[in-house]
């Protein structure tokens, strides 16, 4: 059984103490039916109807359809819980704790915090399915990623026959001033994510889209060309919204003349219809059209049904397990699980063009949060 534990959080000392208390506490079972060698799924599904009814937490809604179709597949009891991606962890930490699991397997929403609190402390792990393994990239393995869940740059359909902007320095130009739409980073710690996996790994790109724009290259005393780039988007002064759907509705929003240029999520798009908003996606930008976020699959350690938690991870790693989220254009691991036919934005067709999330830093994200939202208030004015 693979775990994947993260030590930077802690000191050695601490670190092995705090995990061996964790393991120690966690149920023994005589049947694991879910290791590698010699994986049986008839054997998994076997031990998982022997154990009590399953709890799982998601931060989408949709998990509870996602349960329901789990328990009628496979003949067990099994619950989905929306919890909001902000309450996962404190609600995982307050269960481990207490010693009273309910939750026993969560689709972590937010990484970072939980690769550095639940994981060293013991509370959960993460398991990739031996039959899956080979559709799964390496680097989505451990943790096991569900699903990535894609932010794109979007225009006004009804506007601009395509996307008015190719690149990404476009954005803090006058034209664009305070006609951009995004969530504020200080709210939405996922955008601190995006800078800092920008300045950690494409960084180069971010340069060098710099240089393809201006014809130049960067020169700036930021000491990376991602805080540059961010400087200069907050002192372009976005409108800064609390969610996805009012920078949708600044961009989609018919009959304007002049509309904004936003980033949201691919969730959004389900609004355009008939009568409904105007987004397009802004395909072919330097150096990215969008960048994607993971869902993260993660086992509680102390559960008492570990053969269905097991069971259900590999649900949603099939098409049929998370059909419900990938019709809003979430992309699973599993690369045998296609593109929804009814995704409306068209996202999988540039799938390349989206900025990956690399799991191995997101501890640096992590420690790094409060600094980029102290850069972004600093420098942010509207």
């Amino acid at each position: 059984m693979t775990k994947y534990t993260c030590w930077q959080h802690l000191s050695g000392g601490t670190a092995a103490m705090t995990l061996a208390m964790g393991l120690a506490a966690a149920p023994v079972y005589a049947q694991n039916a879910w290791d590698a060698e010699g994986f049986d799924l008839d054997a998994l599904i076997e031990a998982a109807r022997g154990e009590p009814p399953l709890t799982v937490y998601d931060s989408t809604g949709k998990i509870v359809e996602i349960a329901e179709a789990f328990a009628a597949k496979y003949g067990l009891d099994a619950t989905g819980v929306k919890v909001s991606t902000g309450g996962q962890i404190d609600q995982v930490m307050r269960e481990g704790q207490s010693g009273n699991v309910t939750g026993s397997v969560v689709v972590v929403q937010d990484v970072p915090p939980g690769m550095a609190q639940l994981v060293p402390l013991g509370l959960m792990e993460s398991w990739t399915p031996p039959d899956l393994a080979e559709h799964i990239p390496e680097h989505m393995r451990d943790p096991v990623i569900i699903v990535s869940s894609p932010n794109v740059w979007t225009y006004n359909t009804e506007v601009y026959e395509s996307c008015p902007i190719s690149n990404i320095w476009e954005l803090t130009e006058d034209e664009w001033t305070r006609k951009i739409a995004m969530q504020d980073p200080l709210g939405k710690p996922t955008y601190t994510d995006w800078f800092n996996q920008m300045e950690l790994h494409h960084d180069d790109a971010i340069a060098a889209a710099y240089e393809s724009y201006y014809g130049r290259a960067l020169e700036t005393d930021e000491g990376s060309a991602t805080k540059a780039w961010v400087r200069a988007l907050a002192q372009n002064a976005p409108l800064l919204t609390d969610s996805d759907s009012a920078a949708g509705d600044a961009v989609g929003a018919r009959g304007q003349a002049e509309p904004f240029i936003g980033l949201m999520a691919t969730a959004k798009f389900r609004d355009n219809a008939p009568n409904g908003l105007a987004l397009g996606l802004c395909e072919g930008m330097e150096p990215h059209s969008g960048w994607l976020y993971p869902g993260v699959g993660m086992i509680s350690t102390r559960t008492a049904s570990p053969n269905a938690a097991r069971l259900f991870v590999r649900f949603l790693l099939t098409e049929e397990g998370i059909a419900p989220q990938t019709v809003d254009g979430k992309f699973s691991s599993n690369s045998q699980v296609p593109a929804h036919p009814d995704e409306p934005s068209g996202v999988g067709a540039v799938l390349d063009q989206m900025m990956p999330y690399n799991t191995a830093t997101a501890i640096d994200d992590f420690d790094t949060r409060q600094d980029w939202q102290d850069f972004w208030r600093v420098n942010y004015s509207r």
